[in-house]
């Protein structure tokens, strides 16, 4: 009996086994003794998703003879719907989703079929190709359209649509392949996409190849969306070993601007050696050597900071310039007199008279000191009246005749500076006159700033390199004032700038703690005080009879704070409180994962405030989908654009045959090309970090324990802050006393206080 049943299964098995290996067969998966492993040819329908931190992609593939669309998962950074690919990999079967193909290798070939080369053209690798012109040409071409490109491209123009300004931009794109189609070849042998692929093509030209041989790891550092870790791959697939000087060395560099990415200015050696180690895998013997090179060539500069030898800072060398020469600067700018003295208690007097207010003892004191000295900083948080000083310092130095300039670091700052001051107030980068074909500021120590005195406010948000640049171009007779709030968090960028100035007690500092009673009457600015004294914040329900500024909604479940969230921002805050959802009401969060982090609350409400519909086009890249009317934010400074780090806009038209989108930033259009959609995110939620320097109608902040590992009391009190006229915390009790109760701001290496201290300027003694 065992025997039959044994008998029964085998032969179960081997049909199942041989119906299996004919459909393998069938559709050309079958290649090898080994079934798992296979080669596949087939056209990209659709991405389905992307992550751009290590490029895990998951598409949809159309294999020719096969009905059904196979899922394929691996690197595929930079591939578009369209292309054709053949790919070399495995079969696996997911638990939740079934069969997927598992890619080990690839390389994209040219569509034979109309349909292949419709969709190709109609990707968007072409400008000047879109869609709609795609299916126009192949329907007067068919399967001539390429040779017609290649061959005989004036006879584009019997296609409707396509006249000499058209043919030549197809033109000049197409040769931009057909050149690029050698280094496309070789870089996509060693593991770099397509995408990528062009990008270090449009930085090399036909150096590409020879660049990448000698040295790939300069992508890390050249190519924008490269990072050391893909370097490193396309390295080892080179040949290049773990533990060369080559590798040691770029992997010395990409820990240094990993830490610059974290705050650090500087790193001491023995930790930096330890992570080094750690993270690259190689011996210290290695290491040692590599920082040698590197600091030989001023890659790095290596600076003293006690007895040991082993007590050093190990700087990235733009970083080591701008601290040096940021403390030098402002030693030299307190010491030089000013041009014109001014008589202090006539100039208080007048102003209160101008602007028909009495002034605190502090904001007197405040006023003379920004009269009389050369620099100074005015610290408090809101609702402490530094937008009166600020007023009053205007109008005292405006009535005797001298220019006065405003900056903050942000549009919106700056924006808010004007609204609240009635002058004109510009961006830092914007003041100093960026140039893109100087590639760099035209305002600088040769030709500086026309102005007596420049206020800067939201000075915290200032980084190492930004006050740099701005003290280059301030003349060695005007003042510099800095406002900010110290208690907020420090700057995105690395450095601690105002912290340092002011702790360096080198010059004066007007810190204001006394709430004005108008201000008194808010919650929002009640509670931002108790936050920053690490005292629990006055919590009420949500009562329709009695509207507040400032609520405090409990949740414990992700699930059910996500559905609040929702709920909150679509019905009930513009219904209650008459605002507009888009404009109006901004999120804000700790994190950037998890079931209320920025990624996932992103997609859920672009989902709810503007769901996919006929009348608006669409477009993904990289695994995220853009529509018209999405709120975005720009993640990277775009001198090109002239759009900043933090900047948020709204996408007025997605153009599929020019391969354009226009975004509206304020009152400005701005015109992006689809290359340049990595550097935009969805912005319905964002990180509390990118909202520095921003003021909202409306904040909701999910405070939960989820986030304990970012739970800072100056993140809550920033997020607070953010709200002009509402406040909303959805979370719990618990994860809330957990951020009071951290007020231990994480530490950042920078010698700005240390070098301002080293030299005491005569003015100021």
């Amino acid at each position: 009996m065992h025997k039959i049943k044994n008998y029964s299964f085998l032969c179960v098995f081997v049909t199942l086994w041989l119906n299996y290996y004919k459909i393998a067969r069938w559709t050309g998966l079958a290649r090898s003794k080994n079934i798992m492993l296979a080669d596949i040819r087939g056209q990209i329908e659709r991405i389905t998703y992307f992550n751009e931190e290590n490029n895990y992609t998951i598409a949809r593939l159309k294999v020719y003879g096969n009905r059904n669309l196979l899922t394929i998962v691996g690197n595929l950074a930079g591939v578009n719907p369209g292309e054709i690919l053949e790919l070399s990999g495995s079969w696996e079967n997911h638990p939740k989703y079934g069969s997927q193909f598992k890619i080990e290798r690839y390389k994209s070939i040219m569509p034979a079929s109309v349909y292949g080369i419709q969709k190709y053209l109609g990707s968007g690798l072409i400008e000047g190709i879109g869609p709609v012109m795609a299916r126009r040409l192949v329907n007067a071409f068919g399967k001539e359209t390429l040779n017609i490109i290649e061959q005989d491209l004036e006879r584009l123009k019997e296609v409707s649509g396509i006249g000499k300004k058209r043919v030549s931009m197809i033109k000049k794109a197409w040769d931009d392949q057909k050149e690029i189609r050698e280094v496309m070849v070789f870089l996509q042998g060693h593991g770099v996409s397509s995408g990528y692929a062009t990008k270090i093509f449009k930085e090399y030209g036909n150096e590409s190849v020879s660049v990448v041989k000698e040295n790939p790891y300069r992508l890390a550092t050249d190519i924008f969306g490269i990072g050391f870790i893909t370097a490193d791959k396309i390295a080892e697939k080179m040949g290049i070993a773990k533990n060369s000087l080559i590798r040691a060395e770029a992997g010395i560099l990409y820990v240094l601007n990993q830490l610059a990415d974290e705050g650090h200015v500087y790193f001491p050696l023995e930790p930096l050696i330890e992570k080094c180690e750690t993270i690259l895998e190689v011996e210290r013997e290695v290491i040692d050597h590599a920082l040698e090179n590197i600091a030989g060539r001023k890659s790095i500069v290596l600076e003293s900071t006690g007895e040991s030898p082993k007590q050093k800072a190990v700087y990235l060398a733009k970083f080591h310039f701008s601290e040096a020469s940021s403390a030098n600067r402002l030693q030299i700018l307190a010491k030089v007199s000013k041009n014109r003295t001014i008589d202090t208690n006539k100039a208080v007097k007048w102003v209160q008279e101008q602007l028909e207010i009495k002034l605190t003892e502090k904001q007197i004191t405040a006023i003379k000191t920004a009269i009389e000295k050369k620099v100074m900083v005015i610290t408090g948080g809101p609702g402490t009246g530094k937008t009166t000083i600020i007023n009053s310092i205007i109008k005292v130095y405006q009535r005797t005749g001298l220019k006065v300039l405003l900056a903050a670091p942000t549009g919106r700052a700056a924006k808010r500076m004007n609204e609240a001051c009635g002058y004109e107030a510009k961006t830092i980068h914007r003041l100093l006159e960026y140039s893109i074909h100087k590639a760099g500021f035209i305002k600088n120590e040769r030709n500086p700033l026309e102005a007596d005195v420049i206020i800067v406010d939201e000075a915290s948000m200032i980084g190492a390199i930004l006050i740099h640049h701005l003290l280059k171009a301030i003349p060695k007779t005007a003042t510099l004032i800095l406002v900010g709030d110290i208690n907020q968090l420090p700057s995105v960028e690395a450095g601690n700038v105002l912290r340092d100035i002011i702790h360096s007690n080198i010059f004066p500092v007007a810190e204001l703690t006394d709430i004005f009673r108008q201000a008194k009457e808010s919650l929002i600015i009640v509670n931002a005080h108790k936050i920053n004294q690490g005292e629990f914040p006055s919590l009420k329900n949500f009562s329709p009879s009695q509207r507040q500024d400032f609520y405090f909604i409990e949740q414990e479940d992700p699930e059910q704070a996500l559905k609040l969230i929702m709920y909150m921002i679509s019905e009930r805050i513009p219904k209650t409180f008459g605002l507009n959802t888009f404009d109006d009401v901004q999120v804000l969060t700790p994190m950037h994962r998890g079931v209320i982090g920025s990624e996932n609350l992103n997609s859920e409400l672009q989902n709810e405030l503007n769901p996919p519909t006929p009348s608006l086009t669409q477009i993904t890249r990289g695994g995220r989908t853009f529509r018209e009317g999405d709120k975005v934010m720009q993640i990277k400074n775009n001198y090109d654009y002239e759009v900043f780090n933090g900047d948020i806009g709204r996408i007025k038209n997605i153009d599929q045959e020019t391969r354009e989108v226009i975004i509206r930033f304020d009152d400005r259009l701005v015109t992006y090309a689809y290359a340049d959609l990595n550097e935009i995110i969805l912005a319905y939620a964002v990180s509390i970090h990118k909202s520095q320097g921003s003021e909202y109608p409306a904040v909701i902040i999910p405070v939960m324990t989820q986030h304990y590992i970012l739970l800072q009391r100056n993140l809550i009190y920033t997020a607070i802050t953010r709200g002009k006229k509402l406040v909303v915390l959805i979370g719990t009790k618990k994860a809330l006393a957990i951020a009071l109760k951290n007020d231990k701001a994480q530490m950042r290496y920078t010698r700005l206080k240390e070098r301002l201290m080293q030299a005491l300027p005569d003015s100021t003694e």
